[in-house]
């Protein structure tokens, strides 16, 4: 072994010169190509956000001047002064807020016990999962959803925000998936001791599934915060609208306001495109102050269940 041993030890001590020497740890032009082309995609991605924040604290004039500006010369903060002084804003925002909670509450409950219910072989599991597929791609039309809110006794209603819009079939096939992954000596074991499916679930399923439920749950959680299509169609009252669509008819109160300024029959407070870009800055930060708290599982949980096994 001593002469072998030298000589494997040589041969180690060789291969590590040629690495040096061939400069396998050297920058080279590849690296430096990877490098470019992923910080050009990264200031597509964030020169939106800093020029949306941007035009929403800069006066209109060095807007118009300056469209694409980088660093502003002056800030103003009417946009911001315009949006928030709105009566309906605050309340609107608590409508949208108990809808968010409510709502992705709602979601996630049935869409896990749904999704749960398909990685069990009961009879007829595969023609109601075909059912649940086929609304993916075909539905009933604006006018029959419409009739089928009014018959049901929605118009006009909070819960018209919550009811509707249930369970995202794609959110729960990924999930049913990676339960079907999970092991399943944990759940013929737990059925041994004699435990019950809502026991193997809650105490056994769901807190291996952790990074996959807490990335749909925010999901949810965005579709339910930008919700405005329900409120503009089937409410009525003021008073029930989500905060996008306050938002929304701020947008429009600063555009009509800027339109009669353009006339010449009153000064405005502000500008349209301001007000515009401060309201999605009002809009994005909950999701945005959110997101920190569920990043560690939501990079892990967007490929969890993609594949089956």
């Amino acid at each position: 072994m001593g002469k072998d041993g030298i000589n494997v030890k040589t041969e180690t001590i060789e291969v590590s010169r040629v690495r040096k020497k061939g400069g396998l740890n050297r920058f080279t032009f590849g690296d430096f190509m990877i490098i470019l082309i992923l910080s050009l995609f990264g200031v597509i991605i964030l020169y939106p956000f800093y020029n949306t924040i941007l035009i929403s604290i800069v006066p209109q004039e060095d807007y118009v001047r300056s469209p694409f500006m980088l660093i502003p010369k002056r800030i103003t903060w009417e946009s911001y002064q315009f949006v928030l002084s709105s009566d309906l804003l605050m309340h609107s925002t608590f409508v949208s807020a108990i809808a968010t909670l409510v709502g992705t509450a709602y979601n996630m409950i049935l869409t896990v016990l749904m999704a749960y219910a398909f990685t069990k072989p009961i009879p007829g599991r595969n023609f109601f999962r075909f059912l649940v597929v086929f609304t993916m791609y075909f539905g009933g039309g604006l006018i029959p959803y419409y009739l089928l809110i009014r018959d049901i006794g929605l118009m006009d209603s909070f819960w018209v925000l919550v009811l509707p819009s249930v369970i995202s079939v794609s959110y729960m096939l990924i999930i049913s998936n990676y339960f079907s992954s999970l092991p399943k000596e944990l759940i013929e074991s737990a059925s041994m001791d004699g435990a019950s499916e809502m026991t193997i679930l809650i105490r056994i399923i769901l807190p291996l599934s952790l990074p996959i439920l807490a990335t749909f749950t925010l999901y949810y959680a965005v579709e339910r915060w930008n919700e405005w299509w329900h409120g503009m169609l089937f409410l009525k009252d003021i008073e029930k609208w989500p905060l996008q669509l306050t938002l929304r008819k701020i947008i429009q109160d600063a555009n009509f306001v800027s339109n009669q300024a353009m006339t010449g029959e009153t000064r405005p407070p502000t500008y349209g495109e301001g007000v515009k870009m401060a309201s999605i800055v009002v809009t994005m930060f909950p999701i945005m102050a959110l997101y920190p708290f569920l990043q560690r599982y939501f990079i892990t949980g967007l490929t969890l269940g993609a594949v089956k096994g």
